[in-house]
């Protein structure tokens, strides 16, 4: 059995995805194709990989870390012994909490150890990785905002100055993960490409043609200007509606530039460590081929419809 971990990130229209595996679980099943998500995962099946150590007694890690493979393995050899052929593994908490960005200031800072942690747990069935990435002078304002609206402070001006100034951008992401996981192959899919196609998304992964029942099912949208004013009064935030922008034209270019070097050494073949998905949809261009804007990726006029996804 294949086994596909969909680890994120956060704010790339993750729970649109998982909500789409849901809802078609059972067709999806009668193919041969497993869905394991939080409901599942985050329903104690992860504890000891993903989460501290619960308050009281001091636990060992390594035991509870043990007691974590274990659940794993059978619930895999379960999946297996039901016939499936693949099982798609989706928490974007794999990666790590999303404030652990904004505490660091860069893109998850763990992310090799916890990967490394599941990709032991997993064992030998055949692995790869699915990460989702998202320009990030779009993905931070859109990761500060969800914490907003889940009662945050507010960022101030030295630490988007921080942030905007930081080097870790999701090139180095990809190779923790490559030396988390050395046997696994890693897929990357940008948000621009597939955000709101979670059909093309899946078929990607699993290399097989997917339902597009429900594949236009919005989750878990990042609150607008006028949301946030609402959500919270206490803040100074600005006025207007649309998408929050806290950073300024020269962060907000900063944090491109880091975008398109990393999607440059992506799209180079990212030192052999990843695979960077195109779309499946456009014909693949020649010896010569045009040179879009790296981070947007799509028309205008869709910007404003695709950069709330969750």
């Amino acid at each position: 059995m294949d086994v596909i971990l969909h680890i994120g990130a956060h704010r790339c229209a993750t729970t649109t995805f998982q909500g789409y595996l849901r809802l078609n679980a059972v067709r999806l099943t009668r193919e041969g194709t497993g869905f394991w998500g939080p409901g599942r995962t985050r329903n104690g099946l992860f504890s000891g990989l993903s989460d501290a150590p619960p308050a009281g007694p001091v636990r060992d890690p390594l035991r509870r870390a043990r007691r974590a493979r274990g659940r794993i393995r059978l619930n895999l050899r379960r999946s297996a012994d039901a016939g499936l052929e693949r099982l798609v593994v989706s928490d974007e908490n794999m990666l790590g909490a999303m404030g652990a960005n904004r505490r660091a200031g860069g893109l998850y800072p763990a992310a090799g150890e916890r990967i490394a942690r599941f990709a032991e747990a997993f064992g030998i069935m055949p692995l790869r990785l699915a990460l989702t990435i998202r320009a990030p002078e779009i993905w931070w304002p859109s990761a500060l905002g969800y914490g907003l609206s889940r009662g945050a402070p507010l960022p101030g001006s030295a630490e988007l100055e921080a942030i905007a100034a930081a080097r870790r951008g999701w090139r180095e992401v990809i190779t923790d993960l490559a030396c988390a996981a050395p046997n696994a192959q890693i897929l990357v899919l940008p948000f621009e490409v597939f955000a709101g196609r979670p059909d093309a998304q899946l078929a990607a992964l699993i290399d097989r043609a997917a339902p597009n029942l429900h594949s236009r099912d919005w989750r878990n949208p990042t609150p607008r200007l006028e949301e946030l004013r609402q959500l919270r009064p206490d803040l100074d935030l600005p006025d207007g509606s649309g998408r929050w922008q806290p950073f300024t034209p020269v962060q907000t270019a900063q944090l491109r530039r880091l975008y398109e070097a990393d999607m440059a050494w992506l799209t180079a073949g990212a030192d052999g460590l990843a695979r960077l998905v195109t779309d499946p949809d456009k014909t693949p261009a020649g010896e010569n081929p045009p040179t879009p804007d790296a981070t947007r990726g799509r028309r205008d006029e869709q910007d404003r419809r695709l950069a709330g996804a969750g």
